[in-house]
């Protein structure tokens, strides 16, 4: 049975760092592209970022390139979201998903984690 499951969500200032953590399991790892999505209350939910199975392709959206960065240790199974230079507008629950293969969208990812909250806020 796969399972993502995510952690490092918490409040945190208007520019301040925070790294997400997606732990998975019950799948092989080198076979998984795996995305971060999030959803502000009253909004849909939205791409962030993504990176291929063996690490050698990220995307980002405009709204967190250059801010955001998404990796992978094989060694723990695990794929990290460490965000930079918060703002208040990326308060939302923070998604990590698993596809086999790379998207940007949402529709073909089979696996989800159940979300993590992140408040950015003075």
């Amino acid at each position: 049975q796969v399972r993502l499951v995510e952690s490092g969500g918490g409040l945190v200032q208007p520019g301040g760092s925070m790294r997400l953590s997606c732990a998975t399991s019950g799948i092989a790892f080198r076979d998984i592209g795996v995305g971060w999505f999030r959803q502000a209350p009253g909004k849909e939910r939205e791409f962030v970022a993504a990176i291929a199975p063996n690490g050698m392709l990220e995307n980002y959206s405009d709204a967190v390139k250059g801010r955001f960065t998404i990796s992978r240790d094989s060694a723990d199974n695990t794929v990290y979201l460490q965000m930079n230079g918060l703002k208040p507008e990326d308060t939302a629950v923070y998604y990590c998903a698993a596809l086999k293969g790379f998207s940007s969208s949402i529709r073909p990812y089979d696996y989800w984690g159940q979300g993590t909250q992140v408040t950015v806020s003075s």
